[in-house]
């Protein structure tokens, strides 16, 4: 299995895949498996939702920016990253220069079979949140575009595949693998 020289960070709408399939894809690499939201709610002791509603979005990307700095700047990884954070140019150049970003694209439908009735996504309180969710999408998808690598997520992929797949589409980067003696 070949080792892992960067950390791979993986981006995209939330309902993508991204903890799932980065989660499968840490334990195939045999690497940590990361998630920036994570580590800003257990910092902030409150939810990604509680943060937007008590200090605002600016001061929630700020944070973000210090997490995703600090994770890149750790031995090689796995992270996940908050659907909002590689809209921002200075992540995207962090990301680059210390990582690989991976996207993970899926279409509407998929995304919204997978994040319908969750209450957890702030951006999706909304009075259609699948139209939200579209917008999302439109807004979000060139940017994304930037990625590194972009895999399509299949939803009759299991987890396990698509991280195999993630990881197929990954070995096109030079110096992100370094095989093993």
């Amino acid at each position: 299995m070949p080792r892992l020289q960067k950390t791979i960070v993986l981006v995209g709408m939330m309902g993508a895949g991204k903890t799932a399939v980065g989660t499968a894809l840490a334990r195939a690499l045999h690497v940590p498996f990361q998630d920036s939201d994570e580590e800003i709610v257990k910092a902030a002791q409150m939810s990604v939702a509680e943060i937007f509603e008590r200090d605002g979005e600016a001061f929630f990307r700020a944070r973000e920016s210090e997490v995703i700095e600090r994770l890149l700047t750790g031995a090689p990884a796995v992270v996940s990253t908050g659907g909002g954070a590689f809209m921002f140019e200075a992540n995207r150049e962090l990301i680059s220069r210390l990582g690989v970003s991976c996207w993970l694209k899926a279409d509407l439908d998929l995304l919204w079979s997978r994040v319908k009735g969750k209450n957890t996504r702030p951006l999706l309180r909304t009075a259609d949140p699948r139209a939200t969710l579209s917008g999302l999408i439109e807004k979000r998808y060139p940017i994304y575009g930037r990625a590194q690598v972009t895999v399509e997520a299949e939803a009759a992929l299991s987890i396990e595949a698509m991280a195999q797949k993630v990881i197929a589409a990954l070995k096109s980067q030079p110096g992100l693998f370094a095989e093993e003696p």
